[in-house]
């Protein structure tokens, strides 16, 4: 930032194992947006290692970058950012089609995916014509269309009101019961308690590494 310096992370150290249903926890500034940018291979560090599947996400290019995060990695914004000219399907086949899959068999599995988030009567709806928690359930089957080993989630249901908040949390903890690494975002200390790990971060350090009690 000019002349200044920023730290967003600094001597931090984290491990996640697969199938881990992680959250990531701080107030806005503690470095937790920078954190899901480095597990997403969005960004790279300026000093350090970041280990993806036991490769140094450093030494790949941008578009081998770009590789896995099609592939290892799905993406859940906040916003949902859905293209508010496609349908709901189109929406979900989207990342698929960026990945060469014929369009055909993108589709199928996208309706697939929509029948899972029960959204089977909703494929060709645009964004418009759903309410906060269809849009979230359509970003939710989207970050599945390519069978991604690890789920991002960026304050997953910070635009949901409580109830279809818990519905989407729910359908995560689903998702991580078969398999999914699930890594949640957020500042909110109630979402956060959902995970089985917590890790909180203050001014760019963890400050605490916790396991829920069963």
């Amino acid at each position: 930032m000019g002349n200044i310096s920023l730290n967003a992370l600094k001597d931090t150290s984290l491990e996640v194992k697969k199938g881990e249903f992680l959250a990531i926890l701080g107030k806005s500034g503690s470095g937790k947006s920078t954190m899901m940018n480095m597990v997403g291979c969005l960004d790279v560090p300026t000093q350090g290692e970041i280990y993806l599947d036991g490769k140094n996400v450093n030494d790949l290019s941008e578009s081998e970058l770009a590789q896995i995060r099609g592939k290892k990695v799905g993406f859940i914004f906040q916003q949902f950012n859905l293209m508010p000219t496609l349908t709901a399907l189109d929406n979900v086949a989207l990342p698929a089609e960026f990945q060469d899959t014929d369009t055909e068999e993108a589709r199928a599995r996208a309706k697939k995916l929509l029948e899972f988030v029960d959204l089977g009567d909703r494929t060709h709806h645009k964004p418009s014509e759903l309410s906060g928690g269809q849009m979230q359930r359509v970003a939710i089957a989207r970050s599945l269309i390519n069978d991604p080993e690890i789920i991002l989630a960026d304050e997953p249901t910070g635009a949901l009101d409580s109830k279809t908040g818990e519905k989407v949390v729910d359908m995560l903890s689903k998702l991580n019961r078969e398999g999914k690494s699930i890594v949640i975002v957020t500042h909110d200390r109630t979402l956060a308690q959902k995970a089985k790990r917590i890790i909180e971060l203050k001014d760019g350090q963890i400050i605490s590494d916790k396991r829920r009690k069963k």
